[in-house]
């Protein structure tokens, strides 16, 4: 169809809809800024929309009339909302636009992506694209209707983290990315092997710099066009879902990139990052800080978040940076930055809108989760807004992360004197709602693998590791592992390469993951294991305190009373005749075993189980005189609850 003058006149803006965007609580923009195909009498074409308040003129330029600014202009809306409108036949699915902006302020003419458009070139190109989103047929109806049992926090989570990019590659084609087409089909495949019940995904809006990973946006409703069409990514998402497996997305609302096509200076002005770069410009990342107190740029976040349940039905967000959101003075010296009204260093404006998009994301969709990667102390991050929270339903805990990592990366000659390292995250394990992060910014820039992570030689470095991953399981918590540390990949993340997966013909590493298969099978048939992660009756410590042994041993319970023993034990060295006390008389058997034979282990272990003796210990009736595999998690449960919990 050929490309006819600009219909001016036509709008999908209501008159509540500009008051809900100047008031900053519009969530839904997307249906009616940027890009829509559709037909105004008899024609097939595009209506466009942006904001721009500050532009003396804007025009759609594009491959259907040779990028020159002025053939297609744009009307300014009557009501002084700054938005710009106008529907031009012939153009449809496929083709390629920017806006020619010339700026009120100084005539500059400036040429922009659409930050509303649902496709975008791959890039280095930067051109949008007019797609429409409908046409795709879900199937996933019975996992939306059920996700509120299956996402709550007193379910199982263990969340499989992957970077699209590199998970799996195709040497056959050139060492390719496989595409979210094949990826519906092998990675669904692969999670449901090894029995993660979550997958979270780097983030997949469009970002103009692929070593950034996702988190420099400007896509923010726009999956990346490197691994296919947003219908594509549709069908990964829904095929994750008939398959049983969760999704949740990593979301930037903390900063973007200044790529001239880009949200910064957009209209000639600091549209959507604050004009001051004390509050708008962020040191670390080099990025533009989003003005939360703009109504419209709120808005305009809102209805990003909104999106991605609504649109490509995201189980929830995973929130980056939300630390850099919450503090003025972030990664800024004296001098650096601008107190609030109070004199506080706290980002009042940001702390709004957090609150605000936890709220609206909890009333509209049933049964999502959000998490914060929040890296400081901050109060209530997992508490509802109503009682001064922000609202989010987990929180990364970075703390005991970083106190794990650091003892297990330690000889076990000087674990000893680290005890406290592992003991600690129970002090404060029920102020949040914690999920474990063992993620990709622990496997990056220099830091190494999480097998390389581990002291000792090839057989330690693996025992130690599956060490880890049954500590991570045993702990409360939702579990979150990013991909490769799933088989003790050796060398440390590289996003521009596959995952190492020839690695899975040595015994060491075919053994993790086999150990990670089991404990996801395991812990997904057990509520003593996830039922109370957030309650104080899930969990008691045995002994945390046998520094001389680097031995910890707990307690697991769900709420039928049913008990599970956890032993780790740190060192290389098996421990014989070492008694633990416990609840209650008979047998326990040994239900987990790191250090069994199919895991790439020595087999030592209890012969399937102990007896236990009527003799007080602990501060319990009965107790248990085990034998400790080297560097080994095991996991006991009483005989009388076989065939209940998984065993």
């Amino acid at each position: 169809m050929p490309v006819g003058s600009v219909v001016h006149g036509i709008s999908l803006m209501k008159e509540k809809d500009i008051y809900f965007f100047r008031e900053g609580n519009h969530t839904k923009l997307y249906e009616i800024l940027g890009s829509h195909v559709m037909t105004v009498d008899g024609q097939r074409g595009t209506l466009f929309s942006v904001w721009a308040p500050n532009a003396r003129s804007v025009s759609v330029i594009g491959d259907f009339n040779g990028w020159r600014a002025g053939d297609h202009p744009l009307a300014v809306r009557w009501d002084d909302s700054g938005v710009w409108e106008g529907f031009v036949p012939g153009v449809g699915n496929g083709d390629l636009y920017k806006y020619n902006i010339v700026s009120h302020l100084n005539g500059r003419e400036l040429e922009k992506g659409d930050p509303f458009a649902f496709w975008w070139e791959t890039p280095p190109r930067s051109a949008s694209c007019v797609w429409d989103l409908e046409g795709f047929e879900w199937n996933d109806g019975e996992w939306i209707a059920g996700r509120r049992e299956r996402n709550a926090i007193d379910a199982p989570q263990s969340i499989y983290e992957v970077h699209l990019g590199s998970w799996r590659h195709v040497p056959e084609e050139g060492n390719r990315s496989l595409s979210y087409h094949e990826l519906a089909d092998k990675l669904v495949e692969y999670v449901l092997d090894t029995g993660f019940t979550h997958v979270e995904f780097l983030p997949v809006m469009e970002h103009p710099f692929y070593g950034s990973w996702g988190y420099q946006i400007l896509g923010y409703f726009a999956p990346s066009s490197r691994f296919g069409t947003p219908q594509e990514f549709m069908e990964l998402v829904d095929a994750l879902h008939r398959a049983g497996i969760g999704v949740i997305l990593d979301w930037v609302p903390s900063h973007f990139p200044n790529d001239g096509y880009g949200l910064a200076n957009f209209d000639g002005t600091c549209l959507f990052e604050h004009a001051d770069p004390k509050k708008g410009y962020h040191p670390d990342w080099k990025s533009g800080i989003f003005n939360y107190g703009r109504d419209e740029v709120r808005s305009f976040l809102l209805s990003s978040a909104r999106f991605w349940i609504d649109r490509y039905h995201a189980d929830g967000l995973r929130v980056d940076a939300v630390a850099s959101m919450l503090y003025l003075d972030y990664s800024r010296k004296e001098g650096e930055w601008i107190p609030n009204q109070y004199g506080g260093k706290e980002n009042i404006e940001a702390i709004e809108f957090l609150r605000k998009m936890n709220e609206i994301l909890y009333i509209d969709f049933g049964g999502i989760q959000t998490a914060a990667e929040e890296s400081t102390a901050w109060p209530m991050v997992s508490r509802p807004v109503y009682v001064g929270g922000l609202g989010f339903g987990f929180k990364w805990n970075m703390g005991w992360m970083h106190d794990t990592l650091h003892y297990m990366g330690m000889s076990p000659i000087f674990r000893k004197y680290h005890q406290n390292e592992l003991s600690f995250g129970m002090w404060y394990a029920y102020s949040e709602n914690f999920v474990l992060p063992l993620s990709h910014d622990e496997v990056v820039h220099g830091k190494g693998s999480l097998y390389g992570k581990m002291p000792g030689d090839r057989w330690q470095k693996a025992a130690n590791l599956r060490a880890l991953l049954g500590w991570q399981y045993g702990h409360p918590g939702k579990k979150l592992l990013f991909m490769g540390g799933e088989f003790g990949q050796v060398s440390e993340w590289n996003h521009d390469v596959s995952l190492s997966w020839h690695e899975l013909d040595d015994q060491f590493h075919s053994g993790i993951l086999a150990w990670v298969r089991a404990l996801n099978e395991f812990y997904r048939n057990t509520p003593a294991f996830w039922k109370g992660d957030f309650e104080r009756w899930g969990f008691e410590w045995i002994d945390c305190s046998d520094a001389d042994s680097s031995v910890f041993s707990f307690l697991r319970r769900d709420d039928k009373g049913n008990s599970f023993v956890c032993v780790g034990n740190f060192t290389p060295l098996p421990r014989q005749n070492y008694k633990i006390g416990v609840p209650a008389g008979g047998m326990w058997r040994e239900v987990l075993n790191s250090d069994a034979a199919e895991f790439g282990g020595s087999n030592c272990g209890n012969m399937g189980g102990r007896e236990a003796d009527d003799i007080e210990m602990h501060g319990r009736p009965h107790s248990l005189n085990l034998t400790l595999p080297p560097l080994s998690f095991s996991v006991f449960g009483h005989a009388s609850q076989d065939g209940e919990n998984g065993f």
